[in-house]
């Protein structure tokens, strides 16, 4: 299946984690702790979160290679636009081989 992540530098990656999944737990059946969360977008499609002391780790993966493109995109916006306060810079995705 074809994935791709992201790590963000931001000393806020346990707060931003947290949000991004309770945002997402009203459509989908969300699992989060304070330091790692997985949202299943349904489909196959899953991404994770891990809350490192310096930056959120993200990772997307689905079995279309369109679908993870448009689902990089929905995590990061989601991301910037709770993180308004803090400029992360550009969200940077990288494709597993």
């Amino acid at each position: 299946m074809p994935t791709s992540q992201a790590r963000v530098p931001t000393a806020e990656a346990s707060r931003y984690l947290k949000q991004l999944c309770r945002h997402w737990s009203h459509k989908f059946p969300v699992e989060a702790t304070d330091d790692s969360g997985t949202v299943p977008f349904g489909e196959d499609r899953v991404c994770t979160f891990e809350a490192e002391a310096d930056a959120l780790l993200m990772r997307v993966a689905t079995p279309d290679p369109a679908a993870l493109t448009r689902l990089e995109n929905v995590v990061s916006d989601h991301l910037l636009r709770f993180a308004f306060r803090e400029n992360l810079g550009e969200i940077t995705w990288s494709r597993a081989a």
